[in-house]
């Protein structure tokens, strides 16, 4: 039996990889299975839920048309405990029988800047984490975690392994790998190093599913309908889509015998993803929460919120993904209307606080390279720029503490944060922040787009709920 061992247990992953991995064995496929843990010690009841069902739990999926249906996941074998030396997860790493190391720790998790670099400065706990590795203990970050799972492995000679991402993240395995060896190189491990590079592979990926965070009323659902008690029941839409780049060294599941679409590159399939999808997704997210929305749908069958949407896209990302140079082999005026429709799904109830989350990561992975783009080529802005004049609109509220929920964000310094916000100029202060645009930071063209959005966005505000979008600011 060959086996993945997948780092972050949670709500995705459960209702994307290890469904594949599920069908593959329902066909009779039973080469491969999933050994999960997680490198904090989060969802402990979830775990302990986990680890007393053996690992099985039960997936509602929803339709658009509000139709539901009930599988039982019996992919996960092994339920890893948190330890903090991450002894369980050292154990799996370090066995010959494990084929893939694959992880989902969200796009803020890998601490990279515009030019792809580790954000040393910017970042303590990585920081923290490299000395912790370096003083001989168990790294909690992705890159120390995976120092210290390689480094067992390569102890053991127990063979080749491919490191898969399966994460919003543009290039994913290119890039963290590229972080890998960042923080391999700032240890001083040269061994590590050459051993990395010779018995190990990094396959690009496109991964979409939209998952809401469980609530109680999902497992109620299960329980009515299969009779199961279970508390670690979860949900997701009847969309589910996964790309890989066939890169893997030592072996992988037979993916393409389930709907895995298995490429030489991901490149088309993860920009139109990343622009259309999780962009208008986030644009969404933050323009509910301002006029007072609790879910995403609410705010895609908006009128206004959803023609912010759909002219983003419309008008600025296609024109830049499919030209005569370069042809989308997507129809993406259809996946556009498609991606729409999954986000009018009230049967989902996503909410704005899980959409919303880690801004800092999005407008530099998801909404920057549009503006990037079409200023390289000299053509307006308009649409795209009302993205990050959501957002800011957005920060400014959570400054004033006048967001309806916590907001989360990994990439935020809060320090930086309450600064743009507090500044004479909130907008020149956004647009200075390299952290947010990279070489695009305090473009004169950007500062006038968005400031000229953020008017926007005070009249949309005004207009659907009486009060001025910076009155609590």
């Amino acid at each position: 039996m060959n086996t993945i061992l997948h780092l972050g247990l949670g709500s995705f992953h459960r209702a994307h990889q290890a469904v594949y991995v599920h069908q593959l064995r329902q066909l009779g496929d039973t080469g491969w299975s999933i050994a999960a843990g997680n490198l904090r010690p989060d969802m402990l009841d979830t775990i302990a839920t986990l680890q007393a069902q053996g690992g099985a739990y039960t997936l509602e999926t929803v339709t658009p048309q509000g139709e539901r249906s009930y599988t039982r996941i019996t992919s996960i074998d092994r339920v890893l405990p948190y330890q903090p030396d991450l002894a369980p997860l050292v154990a799996v790493a370090a066995d010959p029988a494990t084929r893939i190391i694959s992880f989902t720790v969200t796009e803020a998790g890998y601490y990279l800047d515009a030019a792809n670099q580790l954000d040393w400065a910017s970042f303590p706990d990585l920081r923290a984490d490299l000395a912790a590795v370096k003083a001989g203990q168990a790294g909690h970050t992705l890159y120390g975690s995976l120092v210290t799972l390689l480094r067992a492995r390569m102890a053991a000679s127990a063979g080749p392994v491919t490191l898969m991402n399966c994460d919003n993240l543009r290039h994913n395995g290119e890039r963290s790998r590229s972080g890998l060896l960042q923080f391999i190189d700032a240890l001083g491990d040269g061994p590590l190093m050459a051993w990395v590079d010779s018995h190990t592979s990094s396959p690009n990926g496109m991964v979409d599913r939209i998952t809401p965070r469980p609530t109680p009323e999902v497992a109620e659902r299960v329980k009515a309908a299969t009779g199961v008690d279970d508390p670690a029941a979860l949900m997701g839409e009847s969309f589910i889509q996964w790309v890989i780049e066939d890169n893997f060294i030592a072996g992988r599941p037979e993916w393409e015998k389930v709907g895995v679409d298995m490429v030489d590159s991901v490149d088309a399939f993860e920009e139109a993803k990343i622009r259309l999808l999780n962009a208008t997704h986030s644009c969404i997210a933050w323009a509910g929460t301002l006029v007072g929305y609790h879910y995403i749908h609410e705010g895609t069958q908006h009128a206004v919120i959803r023609r912010f949407a759909y002219d983003y896209v419309t008008d600025d990302v296609i024109p830049v993904l499919h030209t005569p140079e370069k042809p989308c082999p997507i129809n993406l005026p259809q996946y556009r209307d498609v991606v729409l429709d999954r986000f009018s799904n009230p049967a989902l109830a996503d909410t704005n606080q899980r959409v919303a989350m880690d801004g800092f990561s999005k407008i530099p992975g998801f909404i920057a390279p549009t503006l990037r783009e079409r200023l390289a080529r000299g053509e307006t802005v308009d649409s795209v720029a009302m993205l990050p004049a959501l957002f800011l609109a957005y920060l400014q509220r959570w400054h004033a503490g006048d967001i309806a929920y916590t907001y989360q964000d990994q990439a935020m310094k809060p320090e930086v944060a309450q600064a743009i916000c507090e500044a004479p100029d909130p907008v020149a202060a956004f647009c200075a922040d390299a952290t947010l645009w990279g070489e695009l930071a305090g473009d004169a063209r950007l500062v006038d787009a968005v400031r000229r959005a953020r008017e926007r966005v005070g009249r949309f505000v005004t207009a659907h709920t009486g009060v001025s979008a910076t009155a609590a600011a």
